[in-house]
């Protein structure tokens, strides 16, 4: 969906309006499959239908990004605790593949190649939980925190820590140790949660004057 990845680039800011006309011949379609695109994306939270203003680009606040990080964090922890769990041999050492590939991505100070191995890495947990029910809940809550979390995968010194718990998510997983695993990935979720709060204005920041998608 290119709305939605439009979004969580950021290329559309909280606040701006989304106008189904202008949308559709931006991306030469008709009105109807534009109309259902939103709908998606309100049910996902990435915007939201205002009265007298029609559909916006959500605001990013520290509550939402609060819950989000809560809700993220109880459900990777079920999952990695499952996965450690239920993972294949093969998966196992794929996770571990990936994640000695993700030093060298980190070491090489490539951030979108490491946000894109971030992403795959988080996957690998969520598919070897053997959950189709979490796994989508984890997937859904991930897609809400991707805008929030493509900013902090661009500061070094956060993919520095992040690498460091991913190791010892790994470790969890490779020991096929559970709650060593849930222990791990709470951890995880809450720094992530600290780090991104710790550079948020107390108010909403964003800008408050607003723009029309064209």
């Amino acid at each position: 969906m290119k709305l939605e990845a439009a979004i969580i680039a950021g290329e559309l800011p909280a606040g701006t309006r989304l106008d189904e006309t202008a949308i559709a011949e931006r991306y030469d379609v008709s009105r109807t499959p534009v109309r259902e695109a939103l709908q998606v994306l309100v049910s996902r939270a990435l915007v939201t239908r205002m009265p007298y203003r029609g559909t916006v680009v959500s605001e990013i606040t520290r509550e939402r990004i609060s819950e989000l990080f809560e809700a993220m964090g109880e459900i990777e922890a079920l999952c990695g605790r499952f996965a450690a769990e239920r993972m294949g041999m093969e998966e196992r050492a794929r996770l571990e593949a990936l994640h000695d590939a993700m030093t060298h991505i980190m070491n090489a100070k490539d951030a979108l190649g490491y946000e894109q191995a971030n992403t795959e890495f988080h996957q690998l947990l969520y598919q070897g939980a053997r959950n189709s029910e979490f796994q989508g809940m984890a997937e859904s809550v991930r897609l809400k925190l991707a805008p929030f979390r493509r900013r902090q995968l661009a500061d070094q010194k956060r993919i520095g820590r992040s690498h460091a718990e991913h190791a010892q998510i790994v470790e969890a997983v490779m020991q096929r140790n559970g709650p060593a695993a849930d222990k791990a990935l709470r951890r995880h979720l809450t720094s992530a949660a600290k780090a991104m709060l710790l550079h948020l204005p107390a108010q909403n920041q964003t800008d408050r004057s607003r723009t029309k998608a064209s």
